[in-house]
């Protein structure tokens, strides 16, 4: 297969950081390959910095598109038909010109496969119209192209601009027929920056062109709070936190905008799986009304249908397929989720939830009631955010 961007040697491969070493890793909506990694777009608040790779701006790539393909699907973690997967989330824009032949490449094999898991893109950039036909060839594969919309101005911040991938999503929504789902990804949201009136109702008027929408706010870790103090950008949050942050009455403000017949999510898994008419395999369904009060109700009936609390033995035997899970410990199992401990690292407990469409949460990061899976920040009896 041809390589479109550079591959590096093995002597500069050594040299990266660890975890931009990592080609395939589990993140939470799916199990995530980037083999190529560098992005010009430069938006203050990516990911990269807390993968070591900020300064990478040219897209360079570690491996070929078969190779990347071989390991994704050989890799330990991956299911056929069941695990989600993202390509291409984690260090460059999937559709950058340089990359789009990449992106294109690895749906087409991983298609030829006869794989019908579901696969996230997620752009900011410009499409084109034979990338409509390019994806309406798939057969197999339920691909999911999800476009983040911020309507942020600050170029300080963002400097490529909302209005791309706002012409993005319509022009992929477009056709009356198509094979793959499109998605308002509205985030990142941020009190003083993005969220006045004029800017909400912009998302809402955005939002009827996509097959659903899903807002979330900021992650801010510390590598991103120390870039953004080393160049004087202004610091959205006081602290930092492992989970985004989407304060209590934004949310509100959000939801208020928003009407009945526009749907919207606060998970990325509920807005994918509602795009396809299938079950969230995120199982958000046992949080209730905390997640689901927002759903529509032909939604509610799938997940209802689709909730089954596992045992404890179900949960151990799917445990001790991983050698990395062996110490897990089922702390309890209720219809809202499985509590476990014992996993020394993020990854085996998405394993175990995409395995069993059921929430697996870690002792030692407690999902705070009515905020699931955020920061404890702007939050109403806020606490730390461990």
């Amino acid at each position: 297969m041809v390589t479109h961007v550079a591959l590096l040697s093995r002597d500069q491969i050594d040299q990266l950081p660890e975890r931009a070493r990592e080609v395939v890793e589990y993140r939470k909506s799916g199990l995530s390959l980037n083999h190529i990694q560098g992005c010009p777009l430069d938006c203050a608040y990516c990911i990269r910095h807390t993968y070591g790779l900020w300064d990478q701006r040219v897209p360079r790539a570690l491996m070929s598109d078969a190779q990347a393909v071989e390991e994704l699907v050989t890799h330990r973690y991956f299911q056929p038909h069941v695990t989600p997967v993202q390509v291409f989330n984690r260090a460059t824009d999937p559709f950058l010109p340089v990359v789009r032949p990449h992106t294109l490449a690895v749906l087409e094999d991983l298609d030829e496969l006869g794989l019908t898991n579901h696969v996230l893109i997620i752009t900011r950039h410009q499409m084109k119209p034979e990338d409509i036909e390019r994806l309406n060839q798939l057969r197999y594969l339920k691909v999911t192209l999800l476009f983040t919309y911020s309507g942020i101005e600050n170029s300080d911040i963002e400097p490529y601009p909302s209005h791309v991938a706002a012409e993005s999503l319509k022009l992929m929504s477009r056709p009356a027929h198509r094979r793959y789902r499109t998605v308002l990804y509205w985030r990142p949201l941020v009190p003083g920056l993005n969220d006045s009136p004029e800017h909400l109702d912009s998302a809402y008027r955005l939002a009827a062109h996509a097959d659903a929408t899903v807002f979330t706010g900021l992650f801010y870790r510390n590598e991103i709070a120390d870039y953004y103090k080393a160049n004087g950008l202004p610091e959205p949050y006081d602290d930092t936190a492992r989970r985004k942050i989407v304060p209590e009455t934004l949310e509100q403000r959000v939801l208020a905008t928003f009407d009945a017949a526009t749907p919207l999510f606060r998970k990325t898994s509920c807005a994918v799986a509602y795009a396809h008419g299938l079950p969230d395999y995120n199982g958000h369904y046992g949080i209730g009304h905390e997640l689901c009060d927002i759903c529509p109700l032909s939604q509610l009936e799938l997940c209802a249908n689709a909730h089954r609390p596992p045992s404890p033995e179900r949960l151990r035997e799917v445990a001790s397929t991983l050698p990395e899970a062996r110490g897990l410990v089922v702390v309890d199992i209720t219809e809202r989720a499985a509590v476990v401990s014992g996993l020394e690292i993020e990854q085996p407990r998405y394993y175990l939830q995409h395995s069993l469409g059921f929430q697996v949460h870690d002792a030692r990061h407690p999902h705070r009631e009515r905020r699931h899976g955020r920061a404890d920040i702007g939050w109403k009896d806020e606490r730390q955010d461990d």
